[in-house]
Order: structure tokens, then sequence, then C-alpha cells
């Protein structure tokens, strides 16, 4: 699982880092993926939409078994 979802974010970090940020995969525990946000990411105010719905939409489509994705900057 872990494998698929490091896939998943490689395939959206181009358009994080466009924008001057970044994202990394921290942890998954129970069906909850943790990611931390860096760079200009930090202080965006789309940056909910951004990875909880973009991102966290690409995930849970892949890997219906993943209920959440939290952000911690």
């Amino acid at each position: 699982m872990q494998k698929k979802i490091e896939k998943i974010i490689e395939k959206f970090r181009p358009y994080i880092q466009m924008h001057g940020g970044d994202v990394v995969l921290l942890e998954i525990i129970d069906g909850i993926v943790k990611i931390k946000i860096t760079g200009a990411c930090v202080s965006c105010g789309m940056a909910d939409v951004t990875f909880n719905q973009m991102l966290g939409g690409m995930i849970k489509e892949e890997i219906p078994e993943i209920r959440d994705i939290v952000i911690e900057n």
C-alpha cells in the first residue's frame, strides 16, 4: 500500500513543486494517510482543497481502503 501511495504522490508532485511546495508521505495507520506539506503549500489557502480533494481523491480511487488524508505542517 505504501508503494502505491508513494507512486501516486510522485505523479502529483510536479504540480505541487510548480507552485513552490512539496509533499512527503509520513505514515499510513488504519486507513489514514498522514502527509507533510512544505514550502509555499504551508501558507496556501487552497492547500486543503489541493491535498484532501485532489491528492486524496486520487489515493482513495486507487486504494479504497484509505479513509482519510491528514495534513501535518
